[in-house]
């Protein structure tokens, strides 16, 4: 397996790395133990998570298990800052009455606060990669920078970045960083599936000529490639629309399903599992530094190791490409991001 270079960084992160958002949700605490053990001996090398995955679980399964089995040294641990709080069935827009002041956010209290809370329940001096996890025009980014940045100084955070982040806010964090000497952001996490390609058309250039590492989130577009969904209202038990309900079921559309449906032969047809393709189809775009998985059982993980040492041939490129073409989208995986206003037709 061939290690890849993160960003401008140095720092070498394996071709696929290990998502914990389903940790204390979907996937019960001693099967994720197992699941970040086993990522590990393949050779996995970074865990991403955030504080508020399963209201918090998560982080708190991810150090026990390390701490436990003193394989902390083995891995980097990157997490983020809060958005807003996460409950089943419940979009983000309608926490916002319900919270305390200053308990989110991405203003310098919020954000030297998360970050000794992460630290506590990851049971660890420092976390690797501390996240922004969405951009709001409300917290001005030169306080944000900042806040991170005298995290960085104290030590107790070794690189930042940011989540679904606009290009342009991106590109303007990156200015100020080099004019006020401020942390600068080394990764940006965004949606990147066949599905919803439009980071193709600004921020993989930005990351290209800026040295900005990728992280693809959603590589399976909660299981419309792997042909899960045959009605875009009709959800299966066990898939994420239907366990959680509000924005991740508003992702599914009825193109896309279409376009799974065809991904799916397209993958049995080259002899690999639809879940096999497509995150190997993220791994290998252009610009991407490694997508994110979310194995919810060791058995779908084990499904996903080979995939570090597969290459996509130009000939699979040159179909997923005829599925859906470069820059373009039929499901909305940005529909968290309020800055984005392009809607699907």
């Amino acid at each position: 397996m061939e290690y890849r270079t993160l960003g401008r960084t140095g720092v070498k992160v394996s071709p696929i790395c290990l998502g914990s958002d389903d940790f204390g949700d979907a996937t019960p605490p001693d099967i994720a133990a197992k699941i970040i053990l086993r990522a590990i001996d393949a050779g996995i090398n970074l865990i991403d998570t955030g504080n508020l995955y399963a209201e918090g679980e998560s982080e708190k399964i991810i150090g026990r298990t390390l701490k436990e089995n003193s394989r902390r040294h083995q891995v980097l641990i990157s997490t983020k800052v809060d958005h807003a709080p996460r409950k089943r069935g419940v979009s983000l827009d309608k926490y916002a009455p319900q919270m305390a002041p200053n308990t989110q956010g991405n203003s310098r209290l919020n954000i030297l606060r998360a970050c000794e809370l992460s630290l506590k329940d990851l049971q660890t001096d420092y976390i690797d990669i501390f996240q922004i996890h969405r951009y709001y025009p409300e917290y001005h980014i030169d306080e944000t920078l900042g806040a991170l940045t005298d995290l960085v100084r104290q030590g107790k955070v070794r690189y930042i970045g940011c989540s679904t982040f606009p290009p342009w806010k991106v590109m303007q964090a990156i200015m100020l960083s080099e004019m006020k000497n401020y942390a600068r952001f080394v990764v940006e996490e965004s949606p990147c599936n066949l599905l919803d390609r439009r980071i193709e058309n600004e921020l993989i250039p930005l990351a290209q000529e800026n040295g900005l590492g990728i992280l693809g989130w959603a590589p399976l577009a909660h299981g419309m490639l792997l042909g899960v969904y045959s009605k875009e209202d009709e959800y299966p038990q066990g898939s994420r629309a239907a366990a959680r309900g509000s924005f991740y079921a508003d992702r599914i559309t009825a193109k896309g399903i279409q376009v799974g449906t065809r991904f799916v032969k397209l993958a049995k047809k080259a002899g690999i599992t639809p879940a096999q393709l497509g995150v190997l189809w993220c791994k290998d775009q252009p610009g991407v530094t490694a997508p994110l998985i979310g194995p919810q059982k060791v058995k779908h993980l084990e499904d996903f190791i080979p995939v570090l040492e597969m290459t996509l041939s130009d000939e699979l490129r040159e179909a997923c490409d005829n599925l859906v073409p470069p820059g373009s989208a039929v499901a909305n995986f940005h529909n968290t991001a309020g800055w984005m206003k392009g809607k699907l037709m």
